[in-house]
């Protein structure tokens, strides 16, 4: 039976021939090519007319299975890929490691092989031990993607932001982003400092010396600036994402006061004014409103920090689409 216009994918999506080379898993973006980020972003346009429809799914996936194998809390993230795959009309499992077998002492590569032998096609992971996804990558013949790895790598976050800014700006390419917090401990940042590099923009990035990680500045990245002062970061910026204090990650001592943080940190109305007046503000959430943000900027004109969490589920469609859609 031929399925009816809304039920197929938009005639503009980009043909898998087409793609620059077909990968297995999405572990991080520092092998990313800008020639691969871009296909993501037209494939990720096609995936937006679908949500734009009145019925928000295409059989894409049909008989596909995606895992969510978490082994910290996530909302954002889970529920955007979960949201992705049903779209894509594939099953969806979540498993946590709280309930699981990973309580009774089961190794994280059995965990992983039990899950590809009940027919899991993808497994997106969230570990709080950098390199966990890698390591799956190498024990399984399924597509492996890093929903976030420790302090290191958050690769669908990072291309979301890079996604919600070329739709805002147009291009990438000469942007002046400003990072501001704490980058010793994101992942996001990470990422984002890799695919906004690798897209022409110049990075700078804002942040207490004991937040910021060595190595990270010329010359290993020759557009990333290291600037603690955030009333000069922020002149002439084009988009400004905040972090959130990583408290849960964080050694005793990185900061005198959370107060004295929100002092020299915090971005309120009248730093965001120092920036271009039409500058974006992103959070890859959550946000403690209030510390490193305040309400009135997060919800302000300028904010798309709700876009990003809807942009989300376009990207990860295109990028579920891109590993295993048209697989025999």
């Amino acid at each position: 039976m031929r399925t009816t216009k809304q039920q197929e994918l938009p005639e503009a999506v980009p043909s898998l021939e087409a793609k620059p080379s077909r990968r297995r898993h999405i572990l991080d973006l520092d092998d990313f090519t800008r020639d691969e980020i871009e296909f993501v972003f037209e494939t990720a346009d096609a995936m937006k007319e679908v949500l734009e429809r009145e019925i928000k799914k295409v059989p894409t996936l049909r008989g596909k299975t995606l895992v969510t194998l978490f082994y910290e809390p996530s909302t954002r993230t889970r529920v955007s890929f979960e949201q992705a795959a049903k779209n894509l009309s594939a099953d969806v499992i979540n498993l946590s490691a709280s309930g699981s077998s990973v309580e009774k002492g089961e190794s994280l590569i059995d965990t992983a092989r039990t899950l590809q032998a009940l027919g899991a096609d993808i497994i997106v992971m969230r570990h709080y031990h950098a390199g966990a996804p890698y390591l799956i990558a190498q024990h399984v013949a399924v597509s492996v993607i890093n929903g976030g790895d420790g302090c290191h790598a958050h690769p669908t976050q990072g291309l979301l932001d890079l996604y919600t800014i070329r739709e805002h700006l147009g291009t990438i390419d000469g942007a002046k982003v400003v990072i501001i917090g704490d980058i010793l401990h994101s992942r996001v940042a990470r990422s984002n400092i890799w695919g906004l590099t690798r897209m022409g923009a110049e990075v700078i990035l804002c942040a207490p010396p004991t937040l910021v990680p060595v190595g990270l500045g010329a010359p290993a990245f020759p557009v990333v600036t290291v600037e603690p002062s955030l009333d000069r970061a922020l002149k002439g910026a084009d988009v400004i994402m905040p972090l959130r204090l990583q408290k849960e990650r964080q050694k005793g001592g990185l900061l005198p006061t959370l107060r004295e943080y929100i002092q020299f940190y915090q971005l309120d109305s009248r730093r965001l004014s120092l920036a271009k007046p039409d500058a974006l503000v992103l959070h890859p959430g959550p946000m403690n409103e209030g510390i490193e943000i305040t309400p009135e900027v997060a919800h302000g004109a300028q904010s798309v920090i709700e876009e990003q969490v809807t942009k989300g589920v376009a990207v990860r469609m295109a990028l579920l689409y891109l590993l295993v859609g048209g697989a025999e």
